[in-house]
């Protein structure tokens, strides 16, 4: 390889990843990264955990310091936006902290603009007169805006709040919430939350809400958030078209994140799913020379092909990829199956691969079918023993694993047992092969067969092909 002039932008996972990659295989090429703000490498996914107190400075957050960024031999530059790319000139324009305009020359461009919060169109949401973070109304996607939740808990004491939206963020961030002592209603627009899962589970997540008094409002549509006096109102129509209002102190906003891709599409690369930069699997973009990783780019499904999922462990793939590739190497992302876990007071919830109607729209001929199970995730006769509410779906026809989810009880190992399904997916394994596998096993932790072999032949008792 030849050493290069490499810029990767963006100080998140991608282009951290990519810049960490690079200088790996070549420590004589001069790797910048272009940061917006001035918080690089800083793990966005532990943001609930600092909002609730477990994790008790901001700085905890940071996956690597400054200075061990620095260490690496990376120039790291901190509150510098990326305004455009010259792609023939192959130069970064960007604009320093104090205004000044400056050029970079590069050999090889990483774009990580990763993703931006969705503002959905809910009056006194959008518009000149949106209400901010200065009323106690808040977008929640980077350490800027963790600072100012931080700010508005600590000037305005919030006694009750409200979390649009019951995604991932949204259910930790009730559940960090509540543990500040402050009473959350959480509002969501389709029928259940944690949509990412069947909606028998969402059900169970529902109900740990609920157990820890968050009030839980599902199929309901929010379409106004104003000021009353010292309080915020709350306006949403219910599932039966029914009013309801809520007066609370601090509205969190969390329905998701689309992608970044405004400084790319200026400079004319294409896209594809739901906008997002389109890439080959060796993170090569239509422009010659321009690599992209992690939430702004889409994702190469090993089931589904090209789509979206945004998630951090793929985006640190995704980055490791370009940043390889952009010193002249020739790796190809492996693929993602949309790996997923995420812990919900005392229970976890986790997904890999398909959920059934998924894979029946995946075109490829399949006939997907789901079966659940509830098995023990140790010996019963072991004190503690809880159950794992499981759904395997495979294809009917072959027998092939689609995908599977699980929840339980934190101690039940939610997160590794997921895992196992997520390999046999990487590996394209039949349900069938699962009883196959060598676990481990004592009866404090588990059993003979393990909770996902019963599970996966429970789904085979009953579509065995």
């Amino acid at each position: 390889m030849t050493s290069k002039r490499i810029i990767a932008i963006g100080g998140s996972d991608a282009g951290i990843s990519a810049a960490l990659r690079a200088r790996e295989l070549d420590p004589d090429s001069e790797v910048t990264v272009v940061v917006a703000d001035e918080y690089p490498n800083f793990s966005i996914c532990g943001i609930p955990y600092y909002v609730s107190g477990e994790v008790t400075h901001w700085t905890n957050l940071a996956h690597r310091t400054a200075a061990d960024l620095k260490a690496t031999g990376m120039q790291v530059r901190t509150n510098t936006l990326a305004t455009s790319i010259d792609v023939a000139g192959r130069r970064l324009a960007v604009r320093n902290e104090d205004g000044r305009a400056e050029l970079l020359s590069y050999d090889a461009l990483i774009v990580g603009t990763g993703a931006v919060s969705v503002r959905p169109p809910i009056e006194g949401l959008t518009g000149p007169d949106a209400l901010g973070a200065r009323d106690g109304v808040h977008l929640l996607h980077s350490m800027g805006d963790t600072f100012e939740v931080m700010r508005s808990i600590k000037e305005r004491r919030p006694a009750k709040a409200v979390v649009i939206g019951a995604g991932y963020i949204g259910l930790e961030m009730a559940e960090a919430l509540t543990t500040r002592g402050i009473a959350v209603t959480q509002v969501e627009a389709l029928p259940e939350v944690l949509p990412t899962v069947d909606p028998e589970l969402g059900a169970l997540v529902h109900t740990e809400l609920t157990d820890h008094g968050v009030e839980v409002i599902t199929g309901t549509t929010v379409s106004s958030v104003s000021r009353e006096g010292d309080s915020l109102r709350i306006r949403a129509t219910g599932p039966g078209g029914d009013a309801l209002t809520r007066d609370v102190d601090l509205v969190l906003v969390v329905v998701g994140v689309k992608p970044d891709t405004a400084l790319a599409v200026d400079a004319g690369a294409r896209t594809g799913a739901k906008g997002a930069i389109d890439v080959d699997e060796q993170m090569r973009t239509s422009l010659p020379d321009v690599y992209a990783a992690g939430d702004c780019v889409i994702t190469h499904h090993r089931l589904l092909g090209p789509t979206w999922v945004p998630l951090g462990t793929t985006a640190h793939k995704q980055g490791r990829v370009a940043g390889e590739n952009a010193l002249g190497g020739n790796r190809r992302f492996a693929g993602s199956l949309g790996t997923q876990v995420v812990k919900v007071f005392d229970l976890v919830a986790a997904r890999t691969g398909l959920r059934e109607h998924e894979a029946l729209t995946a075109d490829r001929g399949w006939k997907p079918v789901t079966t659940a199970s509830t098995p023990d995730d140790h010996k019963a006769y072991y004190p503690g023993a809880t159950p794992i509410s499981a759904r395997v779906t495979g294809d009917a026809t072959s027998g092939l694993l689609l995908g599977a989810q699980l929840v339980g009880h934190r101690g039940a190992e939610i997160s590794k047992r997921v895992d196992v399904f997520a390999t046999a997916l990487f590996h394209g394994m039949n349900v069938d092969g699962i009883s196959d596998l060598d676990l481990s096993y004592t009866p404090p932790l588990g059993s003979p067969w393990d909770a996902i072999q019963l599970a996966a032949q429970a789904w085979g008792r009953e579509y065995r092909p």
